[in-house]
């Protein structure tokens, strides 16, 4: 099935910050709220992402759309994808996923021989979408000149797109539009950022693992964190609310990927689907943080 929902979830924490008990009660929510389209990786918690998502999503398995990464490690070459998706969907307890990214792009393996390999996992019924994940525009375009080639399309791309991470309004939006590729973009609360936790003294991945710190550590993004909690007071609504609505609003249409370790977290998040910001809100809150500037640098024709 293609799914129809503005949201999707992230299965990120699955057996790691959240436990299995926990994972089951964030799946049954999702589902719950009307989500079919649950993402994961072959690298996520050493396999323990895939394995839980397997045993909850097995029941439902013809109403779900199921998203798992590979070549994050090792490389994309044939060999290591071809191990890496044996060992996911054998975790996953599926004989096929609907789509499968590579998670990041390789510069040291030919993108022929990945996407070719990719083609034969599609020839042979063992997915049905091929995506990309963490691609610039340019890598993505080779991509679909080359899937062409070996017959097949690129359908998806996951970037990362948030308000204070809006790079990927200047090229891969517009991209992705003009190619009728779907949009599933991660980190819509900016690894906590945007739901003000860390402004109350609250703990994540901002404070416990020094990627997320690093990305998020210039002050103009804690500055926009705090002006979106200040206008989630004014409208009476929760700044991951906000956020979450923020990166749905954008006229590429993303969907969102949401996640997070308890039914708790997870709530704000699930409400965007209930908010359609105005456009005076978009507005304001885009206000936050800065616009990128357009692709060209004759800005006096922008």
């Amino acid at each position: 099935m293609i799914p129809s929902c503005p949201l999707a979830f992230g299965t990120m924490q699955f057996g790691g910050r959240a436990d299995a008990a926990a994972s089951r009660i964030l799946f049954d929510a999702c589902i719950e709220a009307g989500l079919t389209h649950f993402d994961t990786a072959c690298g996520y918690n050493e396999g323990a992402s895939e394995t839980l998502l397997g045993q909850f999503a097995a029941p439902l398995r013809d109403q779900l759309f199921i998203a798992t990464k590979a070549g994050y490690a090792g490389g994309t070459g044939r060999g290591n994808l071809t191990r890496q998706f044996g060992e996911s969907r054998k975790r996953l307890g599926m004989d096929r996923v609907d789509l499968l990214y590579l998670h990041r792009y390789d510069p040291d393996t030919p993108l022929d021989e990945t996407i070719e390999t990719l083609a034969e996992f599609q020839s042979k019924g063992l997915i049905r979408q091929i995506g990309l994940s963490n691609f610039s525009a340019w890598q993505v375009m080779k991509a679909i000149g080359i899937a062409a080639r070996f017959g097949t399309r690129i359908d998806a791309i996951q970037p990362m797109y948030n308000l204070v991470k809006r790079q990927a309004e200047v090229e891969i939006l517009p991209m992705a539009a003009d190619q009728s590729l779907s949009i599933y973009s991660y980190s819509p609360l900016g690894g906590g950022l945007l739901t003000g936790k860390y402004a109350r003294g609250g703990a994540g991945r901002l404070a416990e693992d020094p990627r997320y710190a690093a990305r998020y550590a210039p002050e103009a993004m804690h500055d926009a964190a705090t002006g979106l909690a200040r206008l989630a007071a004014d409208w009476g609504q929760h700044p991951a609310t906000l956020a979450v609505a923020f990166v749905m609003a954008h006229p590429a249409h993303p969907v969102p990927l949401i996640s997070g370790r308890d039914a708790v977290q997870l709530a704000p998040a699930l409400a965007a689907q209930g908010l359609r910001l105005t456009a005076d809100q978009y507005a304001q809150i885009a206000a936050l943080s800065p616009t990128p500037p357009p692709a060209t640098d004759r800005l006096e024709e922008a």
